[in-house]
């Protein structure tokens, strides 16, 4: 079943009728060919999210009832955020697609010393709203019950100031992986439990400027190694969040199921 992120719901939601108009009128209507009688999957990033069937269709909307609340989250058990030194081309794009499927709660376009491609503010507000839309359509496409958050492009002392409200962040390194560390990760995500909230901060395609470095490092944050080679700018964050998901959805799940 096709699947639909919706503005918030009331708490009343599975006895009354719920209305779509706009894009999600025309993407049912004119993109999948839908008809009274069809369901759909409806979540509204409270973490609601439910199977409804639609009940009628009019040139503007179309209306849908309540059938049963989903039985299962697809959610990982923490938040986690990628916080990105901007990369070339559309390679953003990519993670924040990418990202979303693997389950990323947020991501944060970080505006770093290494980085070649500047933003202006126009560019980044177009560029912001072109991730979301990105971000929202791998959501519903992977079965998400939330739409990560895009924020805007983030300095170093806004990163900072960020990064002071997570159970736990790391910086990836390329030299820590030179160096063969290869246990800070590991430990880390050994360490958080369900409702732990976690920042991963990875540089441009220049790496971190060792300034950036040593600012996460003062501020009592911790640097790793994704395992012994070097990755690209867009597979780091994509090889951090599958580690975080094999760690708290494949491994712990399974020890908690037996």
């Amino acid at each position: 079943m096709q699947r639909y992120i919706i503005p918030p719901l009331t708490k009343d939601y599975q006895k009354q009728p719920i209305n779509l108009s706009d894009d999600f009128h025309h993407h049912m209507v004119h993109v999948m060919r839908m008809k009274q009688g069809d369901r759909v999957y409806l979540a509204d990033n409270s973490g609601i999210s439910f199977v409804a069937e639609i009940t009628d269709i009019s040139a503007t909307a179309v209306s849908l009832k309540w059938l049963a609340d989903e039985d299962r989250s697809t959610e990982l058990p923490i938040r986690v955020t990628i916080a990105c030194g901007l990369p070339k081309g559309d390679k953003l794009e990519y993670i924040v697609q990418k990202g979303t499927e693997l389950g990323a709660a947020a991501f944060i376009p970080f505006a770093a010393k290494n980085a070649v491609v500047k933003w202006t503010a126009d560019k980044a507000a177009k560029k912001q709203q072109r991730l979301q839309k990105i971000a929202k359509e791998a959501a519903e496409q992977s079965h998400r019950q939330k739409e990560p958050v895009v924020h805007p492009v983030h300095n170093l002392n806004e990163l900072l100031a960020e990064a002071a409200t997570y159970s736990k962040v790391l910086v990836a390194y390329e030299e820590d992986a030179k160096a063969g560390e290869g246990s800070i990760l590991v430990h880390t995500l050994e360490k958080l439990e369900p409702g732990d909230s976690l920042l991963l901060v990875f540089g441009p395609e220049g790496g971190l400027a060792p300034e950036e470095l040593a600012a996460f490092r003062s501020a009592g944050h911790q640097s790793c190694a994704l395992g012994p080679r070097i990755l690209r700018a867009e597979t780091a964050p994509l090889y951090a969040l599958a580690a975080v998901s094999y760690e708290l959805e494949l491994r712990k799940g399974a020890d908690i199921n037996g």
